[in-house]
């Protein structure tokens, strides 16, 4: 069990990755992005702490989950538990969406500072990476805010060192 700093949980969404999912907003935003549809979660002092175990509870009670999306704020801010949380969801059958305002290729960069990142990402099979930019904000995509950003393999992308995108 670990802690966790959140904003909220939904409980079913479809909008934030493949089939029904159990949709974790932490708490907590270095980047703050003009024109984030969360600003409330960029305050690391804000939200409610939780932990772990009662997310994959809540998750478990729900028997048309697919998997778990992790949101923000930024995830990555809490990349330790996440990871925790992560790993136990794949052990019970969850897939893992999770979104970033880091690019991989940052990540990648950080993970000797940052061994947690390269945990969290292990445990994930969807990235939405980079940051929202209002100016290229678009309604068509799917999954996305803004054209920059893409959707990663992430088991691929870490064997390659490289971000592979794909489609979902």
């Amino acid at each position: 069990m670990a802690k966790l700093r959140l904003a909220g949980v939904i409980r079913e969404s479809i909008v934030d990755g493949p089939g029904i999912r159990m949709t974790v907003f932490t708490q907590g935003c270095p980047h703050h992005c003009k024109g984030c549809h969360n600003e409330q979660t960029w305050d690391f002092s804000g939200g409610y702490d939780s932990s772990t175990e009662r997310i994959l509870e809540e998750a478990k009670k729900d028997p048309i989950l697919r998997g778990l999306t992790f949101s923000g704020g930024e995830p990555f801010s809490q990349a330790e538990a996440l990871s925790v949380l992560a790993e136990e969801a794949k052990e019970n059958g969850y897939d893992i969406f999770c979104y970033t305002g880091y690019t991989f290729e940052h990540l990648l960069s950080q993970f000797d500072a940052h061994p947690e990142y390269k945990e969290l990402l292990s445990n994930c099979d969807w990235l939405v990476d980079g940051p929202f930019i209002l100016e290229k904000r678009s309604l068509m995509l799917k999954f996305r805010g803004s054209t920059n950003q893409r959707i990663l393999d992430v088991k691929k992308s870490l064997e390659m060192g490289k971000a592979v995108e794909t489609e979902v």
